[in-house]
């Protein structure tokens, strides 16, 4: 009786404990299937377009998943310089880039092409081209083989050039080491300013200006009240040389591992907020152009004269620069229709 017992108390023990097993299983499935997708979106900007579209995407993925995904924005570079978040992206370790495209000319140059001067000359225009069905078309299929995977694209400003000490003329940019975005329509453009251009991520500009290394940088007026670049250089030249976009780039590895309705979700809401932005991305822009001069900063308007001959300097930038490159010319050719067809 008693080895009976003792044999129906360990089928008992077994029973339990293969209960209690399968029950750990399946609460740790259950666990699993119900943990957010977690989607860190990085932008090198603060109180300006670029992180004011990540925080309205990461708010309206979570409300369109139901909480399925958890959106964290990462403004300012946190993430680290432009290079290793665009990195990232392609990794995998980051999930969203909102990054101007010229800096991802290393992923592939055609990435360039919006930076060429003169393309754009008010901010309709800009919304226009980024609005674009070719053009969308066009810069949203790059890097598809690298990594990324395009989602928006939008007009955040124009670009300007900040600097220690005033440029109130044209001959002032003789001479001058200024920060330009990575493009050779930028380079191209400063050189034929008399400049010397130098290609750099935002977060290493301000120190290169306080030790001197830098007299000045090209930027748009957003990102340098944000980021208080007024503390050290007050002067703001409102040049408008070319035209500032936003590319948004979700990382294809992690837009793979999604369950198709999240895909869509992901996709859906990038591409709107690319357009719901435009209102406040001009409210920013003069926000910070008050907040510039509120600081003691100036803007600075080139002679009108002066303003004219510099932009017919740079007028044939994207032609030129465009001819020696093949790959990056018929992009170049549908951005530049694009524009034209708005002015």
């Amino acid at each position: 009786m008693r080895s009976r017992a003792c044999a129906i108390a360990a089928r008992t023990a077994v029973a339990a404990a293969t209960c209690i097993v399968s029950t750990a299983f399946a609460l740790g499935g259950a666990q699993a299937q119900t943990t957010p997708y977690v989607m860190k979106i990085t932008t090198p900007t603060i109180h300006a377009a670029p992180d004011m579209y990540a925080r309205n995407l990461a708010a309206a993925v979570e409300k369109d998943s139901g909480g399925r995904i958890k959106a964290q924005v990462y403004p300012a570079s946190q993430l680290g310089s432009i290079p290793r978040q665009i990195e990232g992206t392609q990794f995998g370790s980051i999930q969203c880039a909102v990054i101007p495209p010229e800096f991802f000319v290393g992923v592939d140059q055609r990435f360039e092409v919006l930076a060429a001067p003169g393309l754009v000359s008010t901010v309709a225009q800009g919304q226009g081209v980024a609005a674009n069905p070719v053009v969308l078309k066009a810069m949203l299929a790059l890097g598809g083989d690298k990594g990324l995977l395009g989602a928006g694209l939008f007009y955040a400003e124009p670009a300007e050039v900040v600097s220690k000490t005033p440029i109130r003329h044209l001959a002032d940019f003789k001479g001058k080491k200024l920060r330009i975005f990575a493009s050779e329509f930028q380079s191209e453009a400063f050189k034929r300013l008399g400049a010397t251009p130098v290609a750099m991520s935002p977060g290493d500009v301000l120190p290169a200006i306080q030790q001197g290394t830098l007299d000045g940088a090209a930027f748009g007026v957003q990102l340098l009240s944000g980021l208080h670049f007024y503390d050290s250089a007050k002067y703001v030249a409102m040049t408008s040389h070319s035209a500032i976009f936003i590319i948004v780039e979700i990382s294809k590895k992690w837009h793979d591992s999604l369950p198709k309705d999240l895909q869509a979700i992901v996709d859906r809401d990038a591409a709107k907020e690319a357009t719901a932005i435009n209102p406040q991305a001009l409210d920013i822009l003069n926000g910070a152009r008050k907040a510039w001069t509120d600081h003691g900063g100036e803007l600075i308007a080139l002679p009108a004269d002066e303003q004219t001959k510099m932009l017919q300097t740079l007028v044939s930038v994207g032609d030129d620069v465009a001819a020696k490159k093949p790959l990056v010319k018929t992009d170049y050719e549908i951005v530049k229709e694009a524009a034209q067809k708005l002015k």
